[in-house]
């Protein structure tokens, strides 16, 4: 068997966590990640019928019976997976009866996966059913995402369009907009049962006052969307800093983005 520290998924996932953790989106041990994986990308590093233990969770797993996914661990640091992955990471196969995971790598030293793994295989079973290539899904802390969630309106349109006012590349990058959830418990099946709805319709989500959900088809896909939406979100902070705004880019030059890049802006969020 070759070194599973070898395999394109790990390194992806080592180069890309510390990267977000230096944006400042992962404190202590917020955040967590899954990543869908194929079989075939796993038989040259793991023996696949070695169970080294099963563990079970709280939520009806058979849509996803016989699926491969590493998994960041409960309690575990972003800023480590670069110099420990095998401690902070896990790979899971749900197992056919949908009710526990078997652990065929990873979580050294009794360590388990994330409190939320419910929402992220509730999200991995929503947008699998709008787009069978999503691979990804990832909660962080983004900074002025999360200051946004305080001091705009939480209303799923006029937040879309602020990011979409900030940044020429947003609507390009998110035309679908962005999803809002109430404040809920985090780590529960309702939070998880919520998210998933939303990710039907959006890949990006805001947990007000808590951080976010994103999704994608590999990693550095669902980073680059959420650094985008921060990034937007970082102006806008910035801008109102300066005295609010004076200029912006206007709803027929956001049509006019939309058909130059080929991406179709949510019905009814422009005003022409």
């Amino acid at each position: 068997m070759k070194n599973i520290l070898e395999a394109p998924f790990i390194k992806e996932v080592m180069l890309l966590t510390d990267v977000m953790y230096k944006f400042g989106w992962h404190e202590r041990n917020s955040g967590n990640l899954s990543y869908l994986l194929k079989e075939e990308e796993l038989t040259e590093y793991l023996d696949l019928n070695e169970v080294k233990r099963n563990i079970p969770i709280a939520f009806d797993g058979k849509a996803l019976a016989g699926k491969y996914f590493l998994v960041t661990g409960t309690g575990k640091f972003f800023k480590n997976v670069i110099h420990d992955p095998a401690d902070v990471l896990g790979i899971l196969k749900v197992t056919a009866e949908g009710n526990s995971v078997d652990l065929l790598w990873g979580y050294e030293n009794g360590a388990a996966p994330t409190s939320e793994l419910p929402a992220h295989l509730m999200s991995h079973i929503a947008r699998l059913s709008v787009d069978p290539e999503n691979r990804v899904v990832y909660h962080c802390h983004a900074t002025n995402l999360l200051a946004m969630s305080f001091s705009c309106e939480l209303d799923e349109r006029s937040f879309t369009r602020i990011l979409w006012k900030m940044c020429t590349e947003s609507l390009v990058v998110f035309p679908e907009g962005v999803g809002i959830l109430p404040w809920l418990m985090p780590g529960t099946n309702e939070i998880g049962e919520a998210t998933a709805e939303k990710m039907k319709e959006y890949r990006l989500i805001v947990w007000p006052h808590h951080g976010l959900y994103a999704a994608g088809k590999d990693l550095e896909e669902c980073f680059g969307l959420v650094e985008t939406a921060e990034k937007s979100a970082t102006v806008y902070t910035l801008v109102q800093s300066q005295g609010g705004i004076r200029q912006e880019i206007t709803d027929e030059q956001l049509s006019n983005l939309g058909k130059r890049f080929s991406v179709t802006p949510r019905a009814g969020y422009l005003n022409i």
